[in-house]
């Protein structure tokens, strides 16, 4: 099937009340883990990358792989660029092909992330490609963006419609006390900050830093209007957990075979997380 845009599958979470987890790949490996999680459990799937996985292989790589992956399958499937640090990096992911977008202009000032968020919609509307921006700051480390404690905010819900309107953005990521990262402590979310926002703002909206996050957390993020949950921390600790095991044995020396472990270890989350999210099936 050929890759579908993310609002082509969260427009319909949002209608009925699901999330679509999106993770984040890091490798061949992984992106063959999530699509197959998607067949097993017939789940949409959205693929993300990052700016330092992009240093590592280029945008047209990762597009190659997953589209290639993709045309096997007749499931809905997206590539997405996660926590853009720059409109050149997001203009260079939609030449390359990705279903969408993320600006991440959550480190600067209201009107300065209105300004990056509106430059990055400009560029991808004529071209059918929603962006998501963030407004509030999550806290943690993600990639090569990291907000310390003392500096993350919550998203205001009173500048959320007028930061929608004045942008154009199609998905919002909210900060309602979730962190990237491993958390060294249990999380404290705003549910009611959470269920304001949903009333106000009519496109769907994105949770970030969500691996650690109780699973009954997550249903009831989901419940208040939550349309893409977002995994990434936990997806490697998976990946690198089933590679060290097979790497235990000082006789393993193909790097097939810790591959295939990480695949499955991937695999196994990714299924759990649609589940979860309530993907499965809707594909």
């Amino acid at each position: 099937m050929v890759l579908v845009s993310t609002c082509s599958v969260l427009l319909d979470a949002r209608k009925k009340c699901y999330a679509v987890p999106a993770f984040n790949c890091e490798n061949l490996e992984m992106v063959q883990a999530i699509i197959e999680a998607g067949q097993e459990v017939s789940s949409p799937v959205i693929i993300q990358t990052t700016p330092s996985t992009l240093k590592y292989a280029p945008p047209a790589t990762f597009f190659s792989i997953v589209s290639s992956l993709a045309s096997k399958t007749s499931l809905p499937i997206a590539i997405h660029l996660d926590h853009g640090d720059s409109p050149s990096l997001c203009k260079t992911c939609i030449e390359s092909g990705y279903t969408s977008v993320m600006i991440d202009g959550s480190n600067l000032g209201y009107d300065d992330n209105i300004k990056i968020s509106k430059e990055v919609v400009d560029f991808a509307l004529p071209k059918n490609i929603p962006v998501e921006a963030e407004l509030g700051a999550v806290g943690g480390k993600e990639d090569s963006h990291s907000v310390d404690k003392k500096d993350a905010f919550f998203t205001d819900p009173s500048q959320a419609l007028d930061f929608v309107n004045k942008t154009g953005i199609q998905t919002l990521a909210v900060a309602i006390g979730t962190a990237h990262g491993h958390y060294k402590e249990t999380p404290k979310l705003d549910f009611e900050r959470l269920a304001s926002i949903a009333k106000i703002v009519e496109i769907p909206l994105v949770l970030h830093g969500t691996s650690g996050v109780a699973d009954d957390d997550v249903v009831k993020c989901i419940a208040l209007g939550i349309s893409k949950v977002n995994y990434a921390t936990e997806l490697r600790d998976a990946y690198t957990k089933g590679v060290r095991e097979v790497l235990s044995d000082k006789t393993v020396f193909d790097p097939k075979a810790y591959g295939r472990a990480g695949r499955k270890s991937v695999k196994d989350l990714a299924v759990y997380r649609m589940k979860l999210c309530k993907s499965a099936g809707k594909a």
